[in-house]
């Protein structure tokens, strides 16, 4: 029998039933983690790593077929979740809540990239890749924050290099959203003992690219969007690349680690190769410059290298 729940059987389950599990321990030797997006790519990697390194893992998928897969392995619970339906959220709370086996921590992996241009795109591609990017995130914290209080746990969001370096349209403009949601969020709840990170993945393997992808060359072919061949090329290589790219078990493990780590940083960036590191950081500190320059308050080079040194002992400290 499937252990997870459909909406309409966990909606039926008492509210004093609820309210008695709300708060339940953790088991010390196996806590629990809710993973959304699950069924796949970075998602899949996640489960799979934490549920073999002692985690138990509530998979949120939304077809039944991957909802069967995820629940058939090995301490992993399969819930039904679309980030982007309140409804199905506070259904996978109810059922995390029944379980009994309270929750430490949350990984807002769930994203989606859109295919259009920003300047010839419709409207509703940002509506698509904001809602599941920015408020799917903002939605499942905010209804398990009272589980992660309970157990002072950890919530992660699984952001982008592309959040820094601007490559990729509403996606990054997505990905630069989450850069602020999680310094907000920290501030917001700094001291209640829930710790917040982001993990910014670069170039490994995912469906996300070939998903945007295959949704631009549809589209085009529909006559949805108007696409040079030039860029109907690079969506193609974009579909063959993707296959070639590394497996993502360096940002599994960046899950892991700031799930574990007596000390969590707030980022974690993983990138497969240096040329990404690199320039991400590049373009970080490039912003950094442009904000600084030509301002009636400008630090001069010495000011930077100082401030540089002050917040590197900072980090080194942490």
């Amino acid at each position: 029998m499937m252990k997870y729940l459909t909406i309409a059987t966990v909606l039926v389950v008492s509210v004093s039933a609820l309210a008695g599990n709300a708060y339940a321990e953790a088991e010390p030797a196996r806590r629990a983690v809710l993973v959304t997006g699950a069924s796949s790519g970075i998602g899949l990697k996640i489960t799979e790593t934490l549920s073999s390194r002692g985690f138990h893992v509530y998979a949120g998928a939304r077809k039944p077929a991957d909802l069967e897969r995820l629940d058939a392995m090995d301490d992993v619970s399969a819930v039904r979740l679309d980030v982007t339906v309140q409804e199905e959220i506070d259904a996978a709370m109810a059922f995390v809540q029944k379980q009994g086996r309270g929750l430490y921590g949350v990984v807002n992996n769930a994203g989606v990239s859109a295919f259009a241009p920003l300047t010839s795109g419709p409207e509703s591609e940002m509506d698509f890749v904001f809602d599941v990017n920015v408020y799917g995130p903002y939605r499942v914290n905010k209804a398990f924050l009272p589980l992660l209080d309970a157990s002072d746990g950890r919530t992660v969001t699984i952001g982008s290099i592309a959040g820094f370096t601007g490559t990729s349209g509403i996606y990054s403009m997505s990905k630069f959203a989450i850069e602020a949601y999680t310094d907000s969020l920290a501030r917001e709840i700094r001291g209640n003992g829930v710790h917040v990170a982001v993990i910014e993945p670069g170039g490994f393997k995912s469906k996300i690219g070939a998903n945007r992808a295959a949704r631009a060359l549809a589209a085009a072919e529909d006559g949805e969007i108007m696409l040079s061949e030039k860029e109907i090329a690079r969506h193609r290589r974009a579909l063959q690349r993707e296959s070639d790219r590394k497996d993502p078990d360096e940002v599994a493990r960046a899950v892991y680690a700031s799930l574990t780590a007596d000390k969590p940083k707030r980022r974690y960036m993983v990138t497969p190769n240096a040329d990404q590191a690199h320039r991400t950081i590049e373009a970080a500190m490039r912003r950094v410059i442009q904000l600084n320059h030509d301002q009636p308050y400008e630090f001069d080079r010495a000011g930077l290298i100082e401030v540089l040194d002050r917040l590197l002992a900072e980090t080194e400290g942490d």
